[in-house]
């Protein structure tokens, strides 16, 4: 018997930085343009349906491209310059 997947929209780690960053875009930063990380985790997870193995996947392939700068305590991000305007399709 022959089961079919479902394809995750989320589970390529570039497509799912690329929802992060827009989710992000979103916000209203707080002081020094921080971005608490609940205010991107809680849509991701709950209103797109991604997973948190895609979530994190997605956060950590943004630090790599430097479009996010997550904090050490990993309570929130920032947004660089390099962010939304260069990634844009």
């Amino acid at each position: 018997m022959t089961k079919f997947a479902v394809a995750r929209p989320y589970a390529d780690p570039e497509a799912a930085a690329r929802q992060l960053i827009q989710l992000a875009a979103s916000i209203e930063p707080v002081q020094d343009g921080r971005i608490h990380i609940e205010k991107i985790n809680a849509p991701f997870l709950y209103t797109l349906k991604g997973t948190g193995p895609e979530f994190g996947a997605g956060i950590r392939y943004a630090v790599e491209e430097g479009w996010f700068d997550l904090h050490e305590s990993g309570t929130y991000v920032r947004l660089l310059k390099t962010g939304p305007a260069t990634i844009t399709d």
